[in-house]
C-alpha cells in the first residue's frame, strides 16, 4: 500500500480518480501542528528563534491514524498544496506523525498527467521554503504579541496589532484623512441638447465646469442666443488590447467589481475548483501559462472565434519573486465551457474562462470620433462629445463584460450647423477621494508590495473582525477603534507600519525562500531593537483621550470647559475632563447621556463607593462609583430576565445575562451565589445526576448542564 496525504477531502475525493487501488489517500484536514497561543510557551527566543509547536487541539486522533496508515504504507507521499505554507504542513505531517523518508509531490493542477507526473518525480521537503514560512509565522507572532500587549494596556483590552494588518489600516486612514480634510467647491456642469441637419440628436457638454455662477449664466446666455455649428470631427482608430490571465490578486480584485465577492470569499471558491480539479492553482504571482496549455487555448479561439481572433501573447510577470514553474490562473481543462458545484463556482469559473481564452487573442478595434462644437461670433467654451464604435471586437468577443457601453455618434461633418434644442445646468460640489473598495486596497497593497497575494483576503478579514473597519456598501470606512489604533501606532511605531518596512521585511522572507539570506540573522535584526522599542514605550500614558470638543461643555457642570472625546468600547463619547469626580457624559452627536444614578448602597468590595447604575451595551448594570479604580460590577435587577427556573445552591431565580462571549445564564443572586450554566434551563432534573436540564442542539433538544454527566452528551454512548 501507497500512501498519500494532502489537506483536504475534498482533493482527496479528486485524486482517487487518477490512482489506482495500490494508493492510499488521507486528508490532514488543514494544519496539524501550530504555535501554541501563549507567547512566552511559543518561541524559544535564546535558542534562535526556535518555535515550539504543538498539536493543534482535536487532531490528536486524526495524527494518531496518520501514523499507523504511514508504519503500514511501502511509500508516503506528502501531497499538501505547492506554496510555503503547502511545504510547511508537509513538513508538520512528517514530523508530528515520525514518517521517516517521505516523498514530496507537488502539482499545480489536479488533472491524471499532474499527478502521475508528480508521482514520478517526487523530491525532498525544501527547508528553504519551509524556513520562510517558519519565519514569517514567527515574525507575525512576536510583532503581534508585543505590540498588541501595549495596545492593550496603553489604549484598551483586546485590541491588537499585525505586521501586515496595521500598515493595511494606515492605508484606509490616510485615505480617511484626506477624506475629513476635504473642503467642496461648487461648480456648475453643462450640457445641451442639438439636432443635426439630418435631425439626429447630439448631446455635447461644455467641457469648462464654471467654479462661479456668474459666469455660467453668462455661458447659457450666450449659448442660447447665438447660432452653433460643427467645428471640429476627429476620428482615430485606437486598439484595446487584453490583459493577463488572473493572478490571485487580480482574480479578487475582478471578482470583487464584477461578481461582488469578498476576496476571502473569492478564495475560498477558487479552493473548491481547485480541489476539484476545475483550475490550476489559485495563489500565484505568475502569469505564465504552460506549453501545453497554450497549445489547448489556441485550438479553442480557432475552434469558436476563427483565426482572426487568434493572437498568442507572452505576459511579462510583475512580480520579482513569482516562479515560473507557476502558472497563472487557468481551467485546466479550456473546452470545459462551465464548472459544475453553486452559481457562486459557476461564476467564478466562468470569470476565470473568459479571462483565459481574452488573454491569447487579438486586439479589440474601435472608431474613436469627438465631435467639438462653438458658436460663430462669441467665443464660448468648446462644447465637446466623445463616442466610439466597434470595428472588431477581438477578445472582446471572449469577455464581453469588459466591453462597456459604446455610446455611438451621428454622423457630422464640420462647419455643419447644429439647431440648440435645449440647454441646461446642474450645480455640483467637488467630492473628496473615494474610499477604498476590497478590490482597491488589494490592488494598492500589491502595488505597494505590502503582504502577498495569499494573505490579501485574511488581512481585510482579519480588520473586519477586529471592528477596526466597517464595511459602507462596497466601502471600507475606518471606526472611532481603528483610528485610534492607528494613530497610535503611527505615531510611536511609524517605522514598522510603513510601507518600506513592510515591502523590506517581504523581500527578506523571499530571499530566505530562495536560501540566500539566514533564518537567525533576519529574526535578530528584527526582534532585537523592536523589543526595545515596544519596552520603551510602557511608560506612555493611557491614550483613550483623543482631544476636546470645542462645541460642548459638561453636562452636569459647565464650569468644568470643554468636553473631551473618549473612545469606549462602542465607539467615541463625550466625557467631562474631571471624571471619575464629575460623571458628566454625552453621546459624540451632543446629546447628553444620562448621568448614573447612586441606589443607595455602599461598594461591597472597596467600601468607600456608592453603587451606581449605569447604561452598558447589554442595558443596565451596576457598578461602583470608584471605577476605574474599583471593578465592582454586578446585572441590574431591573434588567434582568427571570426564567421561572430556581436555583438549586440558593433558590434563586435563575436569569438570562449578557457577557463578552453571547448570553448565559446564572442566579440572580449573583455575585453572592456562583451557579452559572451555558443555555436556558428548561425546568427539568437531570435522571442521573439530579442537576438541571438546559437546552440543547437540534440533535439533543435537551441535555443535563453538569459537564460531567453522561446526558451533558448522549453521543458518546455510540
Amino acid at each position: 500500500m501507497k500512501l498519500i496525504i494532502v489537506e483536504s477531502p475534498t482533493k482527496a475525493k479528486t485524486i482517487a480518480n487518477f490512482v489506482d487501488d495500490s494508493f492510499k489517500i488521507e486528508a490532514s484536514v488543514g494544519h496539524i501542528r501550530d504555535l501554541p497561543k501563549s507567547n512566552k510557551a511559543a518561541i524559544d527566543i535564546p535558542a534562535g528563534f526556535v518555535p515550539r509547536y504543538e498539536i493543534v487541539k482535536g487532531k490528536e486522533k486524526l495524527v494518531g491514524e496518520i501514523k499507523n496508515l504511514a508504519k503500514k504504507a511501502d511509500a508516503v507521499y506528502l501531497a499538501t498544496d505547492p506554496d510555503r505554507e503547502g511545504e510547511a504542513i508537509a513538513w508538520h505531517i512528517e514530523e508530528a506523525c515520525g514518517i521517516k523518508d517521505p516523498k514530496r509531490i507537488v502539482f499545480h493542477e489536479i488533472t491524471e498527467q499532474a499527478v502521475k507526473d508528480a508521482l514520478a518525480h517526487p523530491r525532498q521537503i525544501d527547508e528553504n521554503l519551509l524556513k520562510a514560512q517558519e519565519a514569517r509565522r514567527v515574525l507575525d507572532r512576536l510583532f503581534g504579541y508585543d505590540l498588541s500587549g501595549l495596545i492593550w494596556k496603553k489604549v484598551r483590552y483586546g485590541l491588537s496589532a499585525g505586521r501586515v494588518q496595521s500598515p493595511a489600516l494606515r492605508i484606509l486612514m490616510e485615505r480617511e484623512r484626506e477624506i475629513q480634510a476635504f473642503h467642496p467647491e461648487t461648480y456648475w456642469t453643462i450640457a445641451g441638447t442639438f439636432l443635426t441637419k439630418n435631425k439626429e440628436t447630439l448631446l455635447l457638454t461644455c467641457e469648462k465646469e464654471p467654479r462661479d455662477k456668474e459666469e455660467m449664466e453668462k455661458i447659457l446666455t450666450i449659448a442660447r442666443q447665438q447660432a452653433w455649428q460643427v467645428i471640429g470631427v476627429k476620428q482615430t482608430n485606437v486598439k484595446r488590447s487584453p490583459r493577463a490571465p488572473f493572478i490571485t490578486s487580480t482574480l479578487q480584485q475582478v471578482a470583487s467589481s464584477r461578481l461582488g465577492f469578498s476576496p476571502s470569499r473569492t478564495m475560498s471558491i477558487a479552493q473548491r475548483l481547485y480541489e476539484q480539479g476545475l483550475i490550476t492553482y489559485m495563489r500565484t504571482d505568475s502569469t505564465h501559462l504552460a506549453q501545453e496549455a497554450r497549445k489547448a487555448i489556441n485550438a479553442e479561439i480557432l475552434k469558436t472565434f476563427g483565426k482572426e481572433y487568434l493572437e498568442p501573447r507572452n505576459f511579462i510577470t510583475k512580480s520579482k519573486t513569482a516562479q515560473e514553474a507557476h502558472e497563472a490562473i487557468r481551467p485546466t481543462v479550456i473546452g470545459r465551457q462551465s464548472a459544475g458545484g453553486n452559481e457562486e463556482q459557476k461564476k467564478l469559473y466562468a470569470l476565470i474562462r473568459e479571462r483565459t481564452l481574452a488573454s491569447q487573442m487579438a486586439d479589440a478595434r474601435l472608431l474613436r470620433t469627438t465631435v467639438t462644437a462653438n458658436v460663430g461670433k462669441e467665443s464660448l467654451p468648446d462644447f465637446t462629445a466623445t463616442g466610439s464604435i466597434v470595428e472588431f471586437p477581438g477578445w472582446l468577443a471572449a469577455d464581453p463584460r469588459s466591453r462597456g457601453e459604446e455610446n455611438e455618434l451621428p454622423r457630422v461633418a464640420e462647419k455643419e450647423p447644429l439647431s440648440l434644442k435645449n440647454i441646461e445646468s446642474q450645480e455640483k460640489q467637488t467630492e473628496p477621494p473615494s474610499r477604498y473598495t476590497e478590490a482597491g486596497l488589494v490592488k494598492e497593497l500589491e502595488k505597494r508590495e505590502i503582504g502577498r497575494p495569499s494573505t490579501y483576503a485574511t488581512i481585510i478579514l482579519t480588520l473586519l473582525k477586529r471592528g477596526y473597519v466597517e464595511k459602507l456598501g462596497k466601502a471600507l470606512k475606518p471606526t472611532d477603534t481603528g483610528d485610534v489604533v492607528s494613530s497610535f501606532l503611527e505615531k510611536y511605531f511609524g517605522e514598522y507600519v510603513s510601507d518600506t518596512f513592510t515591502a523590506e521585511m517581504e523581500t527578506d522572507l523571499d530571499q530566505i525562500a530562495e536560501g540566500r539570506r539566514d533564518y537567525v540573522k533576519t529574526m535578530k535584526e528584527f526582534y532585537t531593537p523592536f523589543s526595545k522599542d515596544v519596552k520603551a514605550k510602557d511608560k506612555l500614558e493611557k491614550v483613550t483621550t483623543l482631544g476636546e470638543d470645542p462645541r460642548f461643555d459638561c453636562p452636569l457642570d459647565p464650569a468644568h470647559g470643554h468636553i473631551l472625546i473618549k473612545l469606549g468600547r462602542t465607539g467615541k463619547f463625550l466625557s467631562c475632563r474631571k471624571f471619575p469626580d464629575c460623571l458628566g457624559a454625552r453621546k459624540i452627536d451632543g446629546s447628553v447621556m444620562e448621568p448614573p444614578k447612586e441606589i443607595g448602597e455602599a461598594c461591597p468590595d472597596c467600601k468607600t463607593g456608592q453603587l451606581v447604575e449605569r447604561e452598558g451595551r447589554f442595558g443596565k448594570f451596576i457598578a461602583c462609583s470608584n471605577y476605574p479604580k474599583c471593578k465592582y460590577i454586578r446585572q441590574s435587577e431591573n434588567n434582568l430576565k427571570t426564567t421561572g427556573v430556581k436555583c438549586p445552591l440558593d433558590n434563586g431565580e435563575i436569569a438570562e445575562r449578557h457577557g463578552r462571549f453571547g448570553p448565559f445564564f446564572s442566579c440572580a443572586n449573583y455575585p453572592k451565589c456562583k451557579f452559572i450554566m451555558r443555555s436556558r434551563p428548561t425546568g427539568n432534573v437531570c435522571p442521573l445526576c439530579k442537576s438541571l436540564m438546559m437546552e440543547g442542539t437540534k440533535t439533543i433538544p435537551e441535555r443535563c448542564s453538569n459537564k460531567n454527566c453522561i446526558n451533558y452528551n448522549p453521543h458518546k454512548l455510540k
